[in-house]
């Protein structure tokens, strides 16, 4: 699912034209491993995704003089669109011979990629299915742990499990970009722990509110332009 925040009036998540948009436009791709037999639970899948996000952030290679890091500063330049692709058996063996990062939950596999121009994407993952993402938990999650980062998803909205995950993804990186440096090194050290929950109805007009940062998409697919979709609610930033 694609889709594409920061508190400036210059968001890469606004669905008015902005100077983001006259710069090259980057997608991030992720792609989610979906065995038919053993299909992931959907919120393990949106907590692996936010995190893979995080460790494509953090990695060396994406910073300072690393290979992916002319890139990844592009694609956060322009709006930082996410897109999340399935795929199983030989599909995720060429997706892995890809330079990338495969990130593991508990049952979750997703693999995320150096950026690439939107329309300049690898074969093995151009040819991927974006549609197909749906999946359930088995049982209901349990409550989040309130003294760990928690990416609020809206009650409002009916999303896609791919959709989600983007979102979960927007999330965390709008956390770790207001992040300071001391905080990121930190939730790094930790292995990036977080949960993703839908908020209640109540707690999230509070949350839409209360400064925490706030995804709102820029409606490409699935939802309508400037929906909020995600407040990431990390504890360093209350």
């Amino acid at each position: 699912m694609s889709h594409d925040v920061t508190p400036s009036t210059d968001s890469p998540f606004r669905s008015e034209p902005t100077a983001r948009d006259q710069a090259p436009q980057f997608v991030l791709p992720l792609v989610v491993r979906i065995e038919k037999a053993a299909p992931p639970a959907r919120t393990d899948a949106l907590e692996t995704a936010a995190r893979a996000v995080l460790v494509l952030l953090a990695d060396e290679r994406s910073v300072g003089d690393g290979e992916w890091a002319e890139v990844v500063r592009d694609w956060q330049d322009a709006r930082i669109r996410k897109v999340v692709r399935r795929a199983r058996g030989a599909e995720w063996r060429r997706a892995e011979a890809l330079p990338g990062i495969t990130v593991t939950g508990k049952s979750a596999e997703v693999r995320v990629f150096p950026p690439v121009p939107l329309d300049g994407w690898p074969k093995e993952l151009a040819r991927l299915q974006v549609s197909g993402t749906d999946l359930d938990d088995p049982e209901p999650p349990a409550a989040a742990d309130p003294a760990a980062p928690v990416l609020w998803l809206s009650p409002d909205l009916d999303m896609s499990a791919g959709k989600a995950m983007a979102q979960a993804g927007h999330g965390a990186q709008l956390a770790w970009w207001e992040l300071p440096a001391e905080e990121r090194t930190a939730w790094r050290d930790a292995g990036f722990p977080l949960a993703v929950r839908t908020a209640a109805p109540g707690r999230w007009a509070e949350l839409t509110t209360s400064g925490l940062p706030l995804v709102r998409d820029a409606g490409f697919t699935e939802i309508a332009p400037g929906s909020c979709t995600v407040v990431a609610d990390h504890p360093a930033l209350r």
